[in-house]
C-alpha cells in the first residue's frame, strides 16, 4: 500500500493506492510532481498518476520480461543528457536483491535497459584465515596416512562449500553524484559500495570497503562533492571520501543496525539516522564521537526504518515497522555560520601525503627548470 498525506490532515490520506505486493521503495517525480513511482518486494516496478484516485497504474513492469526478480529496495527519478546538445529527460533508476541497477525509459513504453549487473567480488581474508588456508593446502599435498582420507574429503568439502552461491551481489541502495548524474554509488548486501558509470557497465570505477556487513544506505553530500555517507547492519555510520577507498571516520552510538542516514538540507556538518530503536542526530561542529540528540523508541517491538530531513531541516520524518510515519520538530540544534561548508571540508578532504609532495616539489622544479 502507498499512502499520500498532507501535514495538514494527518488523520487520513489524500491518496491511498493498494498493491499487490508490498511496497519497498517510492519516489515522486521532479519535472512531473504528479508521478509516483513505486518498488514491490516481488520486483515490480508501478508508477501512478496521484491527480486521480484511480487504483490502476499508468505504468508496470509486471509484465515486462525484465522485471526484477527480487525485492527493489531503492527508486528514484533521475534527470539525465544522454547525448549532447539533446533534451534532458527524466528516467526511474531502481536497484534489487537480483543485483542489477536498471533503467526505466516512461516515453518508450517502460523499455528498460541494465545499467550494471553487480558482480560479487569477496572479502579479502584475514591473515588468520591466510593462514590456515595455507597450512591446509601444505596438509592436502602431503600422502593421506591411514585413518586421515576420511577426514581429508570433510575438508574438501568444506572448501567447496566457501564457492558464491549467486554470482551477483544484492544491490540494497545507491545515489547519483550532484556534480555528475552519469556516475553513481550503489550500496550491496556483500557490504561493499561501488562507484559506476551510466556509460560503462563492465566493471566499477572505484570500490570502498570498510562495512563488515550488508550497506544499506549512501547518500551524497548535499554541500561537499566527492563526499558521502553510508550506514549499514553492522551498526555503524562511515564517512568516505570518493578518492579514498577506507572511511574517513565511523561513528558507532549503539549495538542496533543502522537502517537510514539523511544529510542536513541547511548545515554541511549535520545529518541524522535511524537504528532499529532510536533517532539520532549529529553535529561534526560539536563533537564526532557521539550523537547531540538522540530519541529512543519506547515501543521495543517498533523498528524504525526510514528518515528524512524537510528541505528547510526543521522538520524531520521518520517511518517505522508498524506502520507509522511520525513528524518531528527539530530544536536545540545551532543555527550553520558561514563557515559549516569548511568544516566538512576540513574533516573530509585528505592531508597531503608524503607521495603528493613529493610529487608537488619534483613538478615544481621541472617548473622551475625548463631545460631539463
Amino acid at each position: 500500500m502507498a499512502c499520500c498525506w498532507s501535514i495538514k490532515n494527518p488523520e487520513y490520506p489524500e491518496r491511498v493506492y493498494i498493491t499487490t505486493s508490498g511496497i519497498t521503495a517510492l519516489d515522486f517525480s521532479t519535472q512531473n510532481p504528479n508521478l509516483l513511482a513505486v518498488g514491490m518486494y516481488n520486483g515490480t516496478i508501478a508508477v501512478y498518476n496521484v491527480r486521480f484516485n484511480s487504483q490502476l497504474a499508468i505504468l508496470d513492469s509486471n509484465e515486462t520480461p525484465s522485471n526484477h526478480l527480487g525485492p527493489v529496495w531503492e527508486v528514484k527519478w533521475i534527470e539525465r543528457e544522454y547525448h549532447a546538445g539533446e533534451e534532458r529527460s527524466e528516467n526511474i533508476i531502481t536497484t534489487s536483491t537480483d543485483g542489477k541497477v536498471t533503467q526505466w525509459m516512461i516515453r518508450k513504453g517502460f523499455e528498460s535497459v541494465d545499467l550494471m549487473k553487480l558482480k560479487r567480488i569477496g572479502k579479502k581474508p584475514s591473515p588468520e584465515q591466510q593462514q590456515a588456508q595455507q597450512a591446509q593446502q601444505a596438509q592436502q599435498q602431503q600422502p593421506p596416512a591411514e585413518g586421515q582420507a576420511q577426514d581429508q574429503g570433510k575438508s574438501n568439502v568444506k572448501m567447496r562449500g566457501e564457492a558464491f552461491i549467486s554470482r551477483f551481489a544484492g544491490g540494497l541502495g545507491f545515489d547519483f553524484y550532484p556534480q555528475n548524474n552519469n556516475l553513481y554509488l550503489v550500496c550491496t548486501e556483500e557490504g561493499f559500495v561501488h562507484k559506476c558509470s551510466c556509460s560503462y557497465n563492465e566493471q566499477y570505477l572505484q570500490t570502498y570497503n570498510g562495512h563488515t556487513g550488508p550497506v544499506y544506505k549512501v547518500k551524497w553530500s548535499p554541500f561537499v562533492s566527492d563526499c558521502f555517507l553510508t550506514c549499514g547492519s553492522d551498526w555503524t555510520i562511515r564517512l568516505w571520501h570518493a578518492d579514498l577507498t577506507k572511511p574517513v571516520l565511523t561513528f558507532v552510538s549503539s549495538t542496533k543496525s543502522v537502517n537510514d542516514v539523511c544529510w542536513s538540507n541547511v548545515c554541511a556538518t549535520v545529518f541524522g539516522a535511524v537504528s532499529d530503536n532510536r533517532i539520532e542526530i549529529w553535529d561534526l561542529r560539536t563533537t564526532n564521537l557521539d550523537p547531540v540528540i538522540i530519541s529512543s523508541v519506547s515501543d521495543p517491538e517498533t523498528r524504525l526504518t526510514t528518515f528524512l530531513f524537510t528541505d528547510d531541516s526543521s522538520t524531520l520524518l521518520v517511518g517505522d515497522s508498524s506502520g507509522l510515519v511520525t513528524v518531528y520538530q527539530l530544536r536545540n540544534i545551532a543555527p550553520p555560520k558561514d563557515t559549516h561548508i569548511q568544516s566538512l571540508q576540513d574533516i573530509v578532504y585528505p592531508l597531503p601525503t608524503q607521495q603528493s609532495l613529493a610529487m608537488s616539489a619534483s613538478t615544481t622544479n621541472v617548473a622551475e627548470n625548463p631545460e631539463r
